[in-house]
C-alpha cells in the first residue's frame, strides 16, 4: 500500500516513515527538501498518484497568528484537491489533545481550521489528537520563563513520547478512516510543574518551577483539565521517566 506522509522529514515524520517501511508499506516521506510543497502545490500530483493513504504530520514554520492560519488552511485545501483528484481513500492528519478548549491561541484555532476543513472535504479521514510530546516539555519552561524562574499552571498533563505518537499514527495508516477524531496520550498523568521540574533537573538547568494558577499556557488560560485526553483514549506504552533515562532528552534539546 502506497502512503504518503506531510512532513515527512519532521520528528514525528521521521519515526512514522521508518515504521511503516518496517511494516512492508510503501511510502514516500514528503516536505519541501525532496520537492513536495502544499504550501505551493509542487510535486503532490505527482506524490500522491496511485496513493490509499496521505497523512499529515506537518507544522507551520511560523507561529504568529495569521501566518499560522494561512499554513493550516492553504496547506490543507491543496491536500484535500489533490487527494480527491488521485483517488485517496484515507486522510489522516495528526492534531492536538484540548483544541476545542485552547482557542484564545492563534495555533489552536489554526488546528481546529485544519480539522474542519478535513471534516468537510471528501475524503474518508481520520483526526489523530495527540497529547503534549515528552521532546516539548522544555520548550513550555522556555515560554513560562521570566528571569530565573518558571512559572507554569498546577494542571494535569499527560504527555507522550514522540516514538508512541508515531506508532499511533502508524495504526491509523493501516486500518480503515473512522471519519472522527482519535485521542492518544501518555501512560502517565503529572501536575504541570512537577513534569517541568523533572525536566530541568535531569537538564541540570537551575530555574526555579513556580505553581502559578494564574500563569497560561502557550499564552491560554487553562483549567485541570483542559490537557487531559478523555477516557477513551488509547495509552502509549513509554513513561517519562523510562524516556529521560533512554538519553532521549539530550536528543531533544
Amino acid at each position: 500500500m502506497k502512503i504518503v506522509v506531510i512532513g515527512g522529514s519532521g520528528l514525528i515524520g521521521q519515526k512514522l516513515v521508518r515504521n511503516l517501511r518496517e511494516h512492508g508499506q510503501k511510502v514516500v516521506a514528503a516536505s519541501p527538501s525532496s520537492g513536495i510543497n502544499t504550501i505551493t502545490g509542487e510535486g503532490l500530483a505527482e506524490a500522491l498518484e496511485g496513493a490509499a493513504v496521505v497523512v499529515d504530520v506537518s507544522n507551520s514554520p511560523e507561529w504568529e497568528d495569521a501566518a499560522v492560519m494561512e499554513f493550516f488552511e492553504r496547506s490543507t485545501r491543496n491536500l484535500l484537491v489533490h487527494a480527491a483528484a488521485a483517488g485517496v481513500g484515507h486522510h489522516i492528519a495528526l492534531s492536538v489533545v484540548g483544541t476545542e478548549r485552547l482557542l484564545d491561541s492563534g495555533y489552536f484555532r489554526a488546528k481546529m481550521a485544519q480539522e474542519n476543513l478535513i471534516k468537510r472535504g471528501s475524503t474518508p479521514y481520520s483526526i489523530i489528537r495527540a497529547t503534549q510530546f515528552f521532546e516539548f516539555v522544555h520548550k513550555i519552561a522556555d515560554f513560562s520563563i521570566e528571569g530565573d524562574k518558571v512559572r507554569v499552571p498546577p494542571v494535569l498533563i499527560q504527555p507522550m513520547a514522540a516514538d508512541d505518537v508515531a506508532s499511533a499514527v502508524g495504526r491509523t495508516a493501516m486500518g480503515s478512516p473512522v471519519n472522527g477524531a482519535i485521542e492518544v496520550g501518555g501512560p502517565e498523568r503529572f501536575r504541570l510543574d512537577k513534569l517541568i521540574r523533572l525536566s530541568l533537573t535531569k537538564r541540570k538547568e537551575p530555574c526555579e518551577v513556580i505553581a502559578d494558577p494564574h500563569a497560561r499556557y502557550h499564552g491560554v488560560e487553562v483549567s485541570e483539565s483542559t490537557l487531559l485526553p478523555g477516557v477513551y483514549a488509547r495509552l502509549g506504552d513509554i513513561s517519562f521517566e523510562d524516556w529521560l533515562q533512554s538519553g532521549a532528552e539530550e536528543l531533544a534539546a
